[in-house]
């Protein structure tokens, strides 16, 4: 970055630069008058980590990242473009500039140094509006841009929630999520159920038919349990071919419905495309449990998996339930 003049020396004109609109020109030009004009190289960097500075693009164009302070540095970059400037808020609060700033092609800048800038602000009201129009702006736009992270990072999160194959929820949602729905249920005294499935014979299935008809299984499993459900209650794939549905609300005879209506959903589930193999496809047994006083999560997902394995042992197929 080198000088190649000062604003008073050169052709350009105060009232195309967009800070000092609406201003006394002439009250304006003699603070500016020996400010330096330099030029920068496409790619070059124009912060300068030991000065607070303001600087006008006057032609070319500049390339301004996020502020590496904040943590949010993610390649967002903001073009400034003839007229406009960057580093009034380095000016504002005394720092160097850590946006980092480059040039987008050769370009020239009128370089305004911190002191100057104050005395522009303190001359002229004209230069003090349109400083707070600005950084309005600019505050304007860092909340917009703000709001769109957060509703990305949700959106991620939830992602990060599902299980691809299933799109149920998956083991780090309910790691999340059940121990505060168990607190939950003990501060209101209101019944909290939970239902254990594993479907039947499922490494036999896989074996006979292959993985990819495995894979059709478990997600016809999954619509079988989503379609079947209240809008309250959850269901999540617990790992391999084991689900489990959440009933808030719920006590244990009604859950016990439930897992019966979903037991007979799944004998009449459709796996194969070709209705010449006759039903049931795929079958699964059910352990039906409900939050007992003091009992946390993990003992509730026990007491529901004991009942589990009493179904499968006893013929698989069907609905065992915990005892109180």
């Amino acid at each position: 970055m080198k000088q190649i003049s000062t604003f008073g020396a050169s052709a350009w004109q105060i009232g195309e630069l967009h800070l000092f609109r609406d201003s006394d020109l002439k009250q304006l030009a003699p603070l500016l008058a020996a400010c330096p004009v330099v030029q920068v190289e496409q790619g070059e960097t124009v912060s300068d980590l030991h000065c607070a500075r303001l600087y006008i693009v006057l032609r070319g164009a500049l390339a301004v990242g996020a502020d590496t302070r904040t943590g949010m540095a993610d390649g967002t970059i903001s073009k400034v473009l003839p007229g406009e400037s960057v580093g009034e808020q380095s000016v504002l609060d005394e720092e160097a500039n850590l946006n980092p700033i480059v040039a987008m092609e050769q370009s020239e800048l009128l370089q305004i140094e911190a002191a100057t800038v104050w005395r522009l602000i303190d001359e002229s009201n004209g230069v003090a509006r349109n400083l707070l129009r600005l950084l309005s702006f600019r505050i304007r736009a860092a909340n917009a841009q703000l709001r769109r992270r957060q509703k990305l990072g949700e959106f991620y999160r939830q992602l990060s929630m599902v299980d691809g194959l299933t799109s149920l929820y998956n083991r780090a949602w309910l790691n999340d999520l059940l121990p505060t729905m168990v607190a939950s249920a003990h501060d209101t005294q209101a019944p909290l159920s939970l239902v254990m499935i594993d479907i039947d014979h499922f490494k036999k299935f896989n074996d006979s038919h292959g993985h990819l008809q495995g894979d059709q299984a478990l997600r016809t499993a999954a619509q079988v349990l989503s379609g079947a459900l209240r809008p309250s209650d959850c269901a999540v794939r617990y790992g391999g071919e084991e689900m489990m549905v959440i009933l808030p609300n719920t006590s244990i005879g009604l859950a016990q419905s439930v897992a019966e209506r979903l037991c007979e959903r799944m004998r009449q589930a459709v796996v194969f495309g070709d209705m010449r193999l006759p039903l049931p496809h795929i079958t699964a047994s059910f352990g039906v449990a409900a939050l007992q006083p003091g009992q946390d999560e993990q003992a509730l997902i026990a007491a529901a998996d004991a009942a589990l394995y009493r179904a499968k042992e006893t013929g698989r197929n069907r609905v065992a339930v915990a005892a109180e």
